[in-house]
Order: C-alpha cells, then structure tokens, then sequence
C-alpha cells in the first residue's frame, strides 16, 4: 500500500519562512535607506528589487551551484538541496539540471541580481536614469518567466505536477507569478516617467524655437 506525501513539510516550512525573512530585511532596507518623503512607488521599488537581489543570490544562486559542472540537485546533499529538491517535485526539470533551466538562472543570477543591485543604489541616490534600467530588468525577468513555462505548456507540461495543492498554488502558481505581475507594474511607472520627460523635453524645445 503506497503512503501519501504529507502536503507540507519541515522544508516547505523553512523554504518559506527564508522568503518572508528576505522580505522583511528588504523592508527594514527602505525604512533605513530611503529618505520619509520619498514616493510610494520609489519605496516598493526599492523594496521589490532589494527583495529580488537576494533571491536571486541566495536560493537561485545555490541552484546554480548544483546544477553546474556535473552537479544536479537530485544527487546533492545539504539544505539547499533539500529545498530545491521540493521544488523539483513541483517541476522535475529542477532536478535534473535541465539545460534550458540552467541557461536562465545563469544570467538571472549573473546579470539580474547585480542589475537589481543597481537599481536599488540608483533609487537610494534618486537618479531617474534608473526607470531604463528598471525596464530592462523587468523585460528580462518577464522574458526568463515566458522561456521558463512556455515550452512546457507547448508540450503538455510533462515536468509538472499539480497534484499538490502546495505544489500548485504556493510553488508554480504564486512564486511565478509575482515575477510576472511586479515587472509589469515596474514597467508602468517607470514608461510614465520616462515618457514624461521626453515630452516636457520636446514641449520647452518648441518653446524656445517659437
């Protein structure tokens, strides 16, 4: 008689409670970081890619490490093989350090985490050339998304299991999602500013030619 995995476990409950806790040192980041008077969306920005940094260092960077050079989480010991072995049976592809997955971590470790870096020093200085730079790691993060998922949907998502309501709505549904919902949002704002000055920019340029 098989016996039933357990819904959620002493890792699931570790692997979240590391999420919260980067989120709250994101938090207390902004309150020290930032000026009182600075915008809402300035805050949460800082917020999100403080919070976006870390993640990409700590649990996606630790994937990296054991998916590379012969390595792959199935056959990897520690807690941070212990972590993404539960999310590889969410998606299996994360197991077996599956090419295309690896490809994407590769330069979401190594090129948006310190891009995300960037952008929380530029908010902190308020220089407003960062909303180019919050597009392009909003673009790349969407696009990462897209190439993580769709070739899976194409293909009937054999590497998924939605069995577990864990698994479903926690792992694959929300911890994605966000990473779609946040760098649409961060897109927004920052059009609304960049196209704002270009057009004041032309308006006075006109101004000055009449």
């Amino acid at each position: 008689m098989s016996v039933e995995k357990p819904i959620f476990t002493e890792t699931s409950a570790f692997s979240l409670a590391g999420v919260c806790a980067i989120g709250l040192i994101a938090s207390t980041a902004a309150k020290v970081l930032l000026p009182k008077n600075a915008r809402w969306q300035d805050r949460y920005t800082f917020i999100w890619v403080a919070f976006d940094a870390m993640i990409h260092f700590s649990f996606e960077g630790s994937f990296l490490y054991l998916s590379t050079f012969g390595r792959q989480v199935n056959t990897s010991i520690g807690p941070f093989a212990e972590l993404w072995k539960e999310y590889a049976a969410a998606d299996f592809r994360w197991g077996t350090a599956d090419p295309t997955v690896v490809s994407l971590e590769i330069l979401t470790v190594l090129g948006a985490g310190p891009l995300c870096c960037y952008i929380a020093w530029q908010t902190v200085k308020n220089d407003p050339a960062r909303h180019y730079w919050i597009i392009v790691l909003s673009t790349a993060e969407l696009y990462g998304g897209w190439m993580t998922f769709c070739p899976e949907w194409l293909t009937g998502s054999p590497n998924l299991d939605t069995s577990n309501p864990l698994f479903l709505w926690v792992y694959l549904f929300f911890m994605n999602i966000i990473w779609v919902v946040i760098p649409f949002w961060l897109m927004f704002d920052s059009y609304g500013h960049i196209a704002g000055s270009l057009r004041l920019a032309q308006a006075t340029q006109k101004f000055k030619r009449s």
